[in-house]
């Protein structure tokens, strides 16, 4: 059983319902569930072409996204980091102290093999446990 877990969801697709049910059976009463969502704000040149409300307003939305999708459970609390998925999942579960992280992976494809997908560089560099989930079709 864990006391820190957290669970990287994303806002329009995923796991996050079945990730907070799988934490829920994995946490030490008394524990803590931390739902994280990773904003991607655009970079590069990209970024010198929006208004900087612009920006400001889709950080915004993710935040009330996120909020909304953890509302109604009040075990869970729900923060918001902005940055590159990967590196800002592990950054987060070293700052909290996590001893797991639960997080949904995909069938890897041909680029996941080159680049490798979150998940998997979550699992090669995490500073705890990481419970993966996986879709019933994936196998």
């Amino acid at each position: 059983m864990y006391r820190n877990i957290l669970v990287p969801m994303a806002l329009t697709h995923g796991f996050g319902e079945t990730a907070l049910d799988v934490a829920r059976r994995l946490l030490s009463g008394g524990g803590t569930i931390t739902a994280l969502h990773v904003h991607e704000a655009p970079s590069g040149s990209v970024r010198n072409y929006l208004d900087d409300d612009v920006v400001r307003a889709a950080h915004d939305e993710a935040k009330a996204t996120l909020d909304a999708r953890v509302a109604d459970q009040p075990d869970v609390t729900p923060v918001l980091v902005t940055g590159n998925s990967g590196r800002a999942i592990l950054d987060v579960a070293a700052r909290m102290g996590a001893d797991c992280i639960v997080i949904g992976s995909h069938r890897p494809g041909l680029r996941d093999y080159f680049l490798g997908s979150t998940a998997a560089r979550v699992v090669r560099h995490a500073p705890c446990a990481v419970h993966v989930l996986r879709r019933p079709d994936d196998d």
